[in-house]
């Protein structure tokens, strides 16, 4: 998976770190989330997903539709389940990983949207209001949906939208913070998609990027009918002080708005903890202890990648809370105020700071795990005490956020291209005996 020429593994701990991430990338593949969660009966003709059953017998047409950095592959995932069931439908992504035969795969623009993230949000609207009372519409949606499925309300442009976007990525807000804007400037956001599709019955498929996988923050929701409160948008603009005079007059000008009226079924298929359990799975195989931190750390990821060098530094000292040889393991995702002119990513920056404190043996691999750390090339980076073999330099590079460029030159980035999946961040912390 990951692309090892420019970053030799050259321990036990080196390998363990990579298979450990390697591992928990794979467990949380649609293809493999579909086949353990969702399955047809042929000979009552049921669709079951998780413990909900479909007679597929009551409809007349199945349509698949959605957007998220996973949503090819779950099309592809569902195009091998349901075979000439699946009537067609359509979905955004940004990089193709899949080619299913019967569902149009269109391209959009993350983490900023773009023209192409409006026009897939439009063919998925259109083929969303195509269904009928007899149509079973299967939403498959994925971290990043937010982004590729831009469909700006009334009074909006892209254009608004790309700013306010690039302002709170910059000032490191959250991506609950950042979704709450969207979702009250957004007319497929917040259950717009499931809206669109009634009378259908609607079943939405769900691969989590967000910390505690609530439905409604994964891509800001499309099929999940959630309230919209401008108020609470406005309170996040003011927060971080962006200032996007468009976005602002239309949410003075908003009023709150219900929840939409129309019933949807919501399975989360995949998740940052399907990652964490199976990367657990592979330390243990190898005979080391796990301990998982936590799946939901947040916060600046400069602070969080210190702590679990200290984390780190206890295990090797005192043996809490592990002893070695011992697998730590952490998700969630972190942010990145930007106020330097370098490149890099979250995952960058945690390692990098991490890699300042790590105790000798330890290694440490931080990843996002869809194959791109912000919007590098990068997935995040493999480090250990060697790493940082110049401080001052380390810290200037963090200081002018161009973590990229210094772990590029101790070749300890880990590249692996898209990864099909959107689970959050994934980091994996080797403390050898």
């Amino acid at each position: 998976m990951f692309d090892r020429s420019g970053t030799p593994a050259d321990s036990p701990a080196h390998e363990l770190a990579l298979g450990c991430l390697e591992a928990g990338i794979d467990a949380a593949h649609p293809r493999r989330a579909v086949a353990r969660h969702c399955s047809v009966d042929e000979r009552d003709g049921t669709l079951t997903v998780r413990d909900a059953c479909y007679d597929l017998s009551a409809y007349d047409s199945i349509r698949l539709i959605g957007g998220g950095k996973a949503a090819d592959d779950l099309a592809a995932a569902f195009e091998e389940l349901l075979g000439d069931r699946l009537s067609g439908g359509v979905v955004v992504t940004d990089e193709r990983t899949a080619d299913p035969d019967r569902i149009d795969v269109l391209e959009g623009e993350h983490p900023t949207p773009g023209d192409g993230s409006v026009a897939g949000a439009r063919a998925v609207l259109n083929c969303a209001a195509a269904a009928t009372d007899r149509t079973l519409v299967i939403g498959a949606i994925a971290g990043g949906g937010s982004a590729l499925l831009c469909a700006p309300a009334a009074g909006l442009s892209a254009a608004d939208l790309q700013a306010v976007t690039d302002d709170l990525l910059d000032a490191g807000a959250s991506i609950d913070e950042l979704n709450t804007v969207r979702r009250a400037c957004s007319s497929i956001k917040g259950g717009g998609l499931a809206a669109a599709a009634k009378p259908a019955t609607t079943v939405g498929i769900l691969v989590s990027d967000v910390v505690g996988g609530d439905p409604s923050i994964i891509a800001s929701g499309p099929t999940v009918p959630t309230e919209t409160d401008p108020d609470a948008a406005l309170a996040v603009l003011a927060r971080y002080g962006v200032d996007v005079p468009a976005v602002e007059s239309f949410l003075r000008g908003s009023t709150p708005e219900g929840p939409a009226d129309t019933d949807v079924d919501t399975h989360v298929v995949a998740s940052g903890r399907d990652a964490i359990d199976a990367a657990v799975e592979h330390a243990s195989s190898r005979g080391y202890r796990t301990c998982v931190i936590s799946t939901r750390i947040e916060g600046e990821a400069r602070a969080a990648g210190r702590l679990h060098a200290a984390v780190a530094a206890e295990a090797a000292d005192s043996g809490d809370p592990v002893e070695p040889p011992a697998v730590i393991l952490s998700g969630g995702e972190t942010t990145v105020r930007v106020t330097g002119d370098g490149t890099g990513g979250p995952n960058g920056e945690f390692a990098l700071a991490a890699a300042m404190d790590l105790p000798n043996p330890a290694v440490l691999g931080a990843v996002d795990t869809d194959g791109g750390d912000g919007s590098t090339d990068a997935a995040g980076a493999l480090v250990d005490a060697g790493t940082v073999d110049d401080p001052a330099a380390a810290r200037a590079a963090l200081s002018d956020n161009d973590s990229y460029t210094f772990l590029e030159s101790r070749r300890a980035l880990l590249r692996s291209g898209a990864t099909g999946t959107n689970v959050n961040d994934l980091r994996v912390l080797v403390v050898p005996a």
